[in-house]
């Protein structure tokens, strides 16, 4: 069997695959990078690009973005189907791809399409029907296999009408009714999506939805939610789930039941390791398939590097292209940036969007950090007012001493761009006046960072400074 020789092997083309080789190529390395499937792009594309696109479709032809408008009405076209959405969205998945491609080609990357596993430490075997297997032998290797849906051993995930996120984009048609079992990203994303298509969604959790954010923005998405006709059964505990040739029925521990035309289970996502041979080269992961790293993203090989959706949370695409660049850094001591960010974004496309950087009014609280709030609602700006957002907020938590920005938290049109504007004032450790001093355009929605900054000043004024309470320290 044939055996090539690189300095580096990656076992993905997501985007932390995709950026790692690139890295490492970029300062002349020899890379090579093993693909399983005959599509780049892993997850990122395939369901995130394409829930995104979706989501954008949806927003378009439903004038959910002219809502309000001079008493204009706009409603979804009867003759759409599912796919009409999801061809727009394999249109923009194939244009990813494209660009994944080129970018890998240009950096002189060589691909292999194949599963992966390894023989040794150092050499990877590539499997593919196409070809005979080849071994590959590299002095570094990056795991970037990225993830997968969670299958609860209890859920009915074989049945047709029992779908992951995955298998979702495979409907042939606009179900009127559906259940969405779940309370994170993916669940609260295609929940919003589909409402907005028509569909009467029912979304059961067991906790808070999206309980990373902070607590107001969790709380009015929820709202949101309702008010776009979303029945939201928070908190719940399902029983049990059955499934018919024409519907699905959940029934809860409280004895509700629920029926509807499909059910979408979005339990999280399990890292892709189950067939890497992982545990024959001294690496073990986690019971969901993830990897652990240090703060260089080495595993328990230190010539073997893993990050991305396979390292587990955040798993977004922005924060696994920084982890994979660190990655290469360290691995080849290239005279690049050392670290990822000390701070990053998340953010989540609901309708509307969510998004945050830095601190929570919940983390300040564990770290018995003071802070004050400032606050500003999309309703009160211009351009809020312009494009019809009524429920939008930024909350902006700075530090009482020299009020110093701590959190940023955006709920409403755009918050996944407006969020950049706080998460640099976070990075560069600026204060309150930033804000005060800087010029907006007029009308825009970045002005609300100058009146939620006033209105920090002034809650400062009146003493609301939110301290730790001396009795649960």
């Amino acid at each position: 069997m044939e055996n090539r020789r690189y300095d580096l092997i990656v076992i993905g083309s997501g985007p932390a695959g995709e950026k790692g080789a690139a890295q490492a190529a970029y300062f002349g390395k020899k890379v090579a990078l093993i693909e399983k499937e005959t599509l780049l792009g892993g997850a990122a594309v395939h369901s995130g690009a394409s829930s995104k696109s979706m989501r954008e479709t949806a927003l378009c032809f439903t004038g959910y973005k002219r809502r309000d408008l001079h008493g204009l009405i706009f409603t979804l076209q009867d003759t759409l189907s599912f796919q009409d959405f999801v061809r727009r969205s394999g249109n923009v998945m194939e244009q990813q791809r494209s660009r994944i491609h080129h970018n890998l080609q240009r950096h002189g990357v060589d691909l292999y399409c194949g599963s992966s596993r390894f023989i040794d430490p150092h050499t990877v075997s590539v499997d593919s029907v196409a070809c005979e297997p080849v071994q590959l032998h590299g002095d570094v290797i990056l795991i970037a296999s990225g993830s997968k849906p969670h299958h609860p051993p209890y859920f009915p995930l074989d049945q047709p009408l029992v779908v992951d996120s995955n298998q979702i984009l495979q409907l042939q048609h606009i179900p009127r009714t559906m259940i969405v079992i779940g309370g994170g990203t993916i669940a609260c994303e295609y929940a919003c999506v589909f409402a907005a298509l028509g569909v009467k969604i029912t979304l059961i959790y067991h906790g808070r939805l999206l309980n990373f954010l902070d607590h107001e923005v969790s709380y009015a998405l929820m709202e949101q939610m309702k008010e776009h006709g979303i029945e939201c059964l928070i908190p719940e505990e399902i029983y049990e789930i059955t499934s018919t040739a024409s519907d699905v029925t959940v029934i809860l521990h409280s004895g509700q039941r629920v029926t509807a035309e499909f059910a979408l289970v979005a339990a999280g996502r399990d890292g892709n390791t189950a067939s890497l041979g992982l545990e024959a080269i001294g690496i073990h992961p986690t019971a969901r398939g993830h990897i652990e790293v240090n703060e260089r993203y080495q595993t328990t090989v230190p010539h073997i590097y893993a990050a991305g959706d396979v390292i587990g949370f955040p798993g977004m695409a922005s924060t696994s292209m920084e982890q994979a660049r660190v990655a290469m850094v360290h691995a080849f001591d290239l005279q690049y940036k050392k670290n990822v960010a000390s701070v990053l974004p998340l953010a989540v496309y609901t309708i509307p969007e969510c998004s945050m950087a830095g601190e929570t009014e919940e983390s300040l609280q564990q770290k018995g950090i003071p802070y004050i709030i400032g606050k500003e609602f999309y309703r009160n700006n211009s351009r809020g007012e312009i494009i019809g957002e009524k429920s939008g907020f930024l909350k902006l938590l700075f530090h009482p001493d020299d009020m110093t920005l701590l959190g940023v938290h955006i709920f409403g049109e755009n918050a996944a761009d407006l969020v950049h504007l706080g998460l640099t004032a976070i990075l560069n450790k600026s204060k309150v006046d930033l804000f005060i001093q800087t010029c907006y355009n007029y009308p825009t929605l970045s002005e609300l960072y100058k009146y939620a900054s006033y209105d920090a000043l002034g809650r400062r004024q009146r003493g609301e400074i939110h301290r730790l309470n001396p009795a649960s320290a």
